[in-house]
């Protein structure tokens, strides 16, 4: 008997492609542009789910620090999710005034949530 294998669904990972290029201000085309594909088969990726070809999803994950873990294993809890790693990515371009304004910030929030440090 052969064992069926679960259909991954990619509109999940499609809609938080489509969040980051947003995020960024870029248009469709824009990043259809810096890719080399088409616009068209990018608005599939992004609201049909359409399995992009593995060179795409790399391009794309790694052009926006996009983990795929939260959508392959959603039921896992991952330490680098999306959000973590943007945010990594972000604090690594400030400089050391900035990074204390930070510190002091997720300190408060800490504090204000009732958190120990």
């Amino acid at each position: 008997m052969e064992e069926k294998t679960e259909q991954f669904n990619f509109r999940s990972l499609g809609q938080a492609i489509k969040k980051a290029r947003t995020d960024r201000g870029w248009t469709r085309e824009d990043l259809a542009g810096k890719l080399n594909i088409t616009p068209r088969y990018l608005v599939d990726i992004e609201n049909e789910g359409q399995h992009p070809s593995l060179q795409v999803l790399h391009a794309l994950v790694t052009l926006f620090d996009i983990s795929v873990d939260q959508f392959f294993f959603p039921a896992k809890k991952i330490e680098n999710d999306t959000q973590r790693r943007q945010l990594e990515t972000l604090l690594a371009g400030m400089n050391s005034h900035d990074l204390t304004i930070m510190t002091g910030t997720a300190k408060a929030i800490h504090q204000a949530n009732g958190q120990d440090e």
